[in-house]
């Protein structure tokens, strides 16, 4: 089984996270930027995970773009969906749903959300600022959840 994991990520967290997924997954599976790679050949895929970030409540344009492009091939693929973000709960599943359209979250068989969070090195002096107050932290916070990754895993390894 061949794997494509492609992912879109602003600070890091949906790459870091993309690269934990890897480790977890048997056979041959490579991992794709969409912001550098943004046409990424999916046709020697059997299984397509997308993974993107939430800044703003909202997921990437450029991820957005893809998924728009790509929705009828990812609809013949086996398809994995994650989202990273520091929401929890209800919150969390809705940006989920607002990330990913309703046939490809319906299609999938796995989808995530993998926890999320605020590298405040990464950030520029406005982010940072931004971050901070609306979060209420000082320094950078991580709650990336391990658990549902290997559950999300396990998901999209079954055959």
């Amino acid at each position: 089984m061949r794997t494509l994991i492609a992912y879109m990520t602003r600070h890091g967290c949906a790459k870091k996270t993309a690269g934990m997924l890897k480790e977890l997954l048997a056979g041959d599976t490579a991992l794709v930027d969409l912001k550098r790679d943004k046409k990424p050949d999916l046709s020697g895929y059997d299984t397509v995970v997308i993974g993107g970030s939430i800044h703003a409540g909202r997921i990437q344009r450029g991820l957005r773009r893809f998924l728009d492009k790509n929705g009828e091939i990812l609809l013949e693929k086996r398809l994995g969906l994650y989202l990273c973000c520091m929401e929890e709960g209800e919150t969390a599943v809705k940006q989920f749903e607002k990330a990913y359209p309703e046939r490809l979250r319906i299609h999938a068989a796995a989808t995530g959300i993998f926890g999320g969070e605020f590298d405040l090195d990464r950030m520029n002096f406005i982010e940072r600022k931004i971050v901070k107050k609306a979060a209420g932290i000082e320094e950078s916070v991580s709650r990336i959840d391990a658990g549902t990754i290997r559950d999300f895993a396990g998901r999209i390894s079954q055959t």
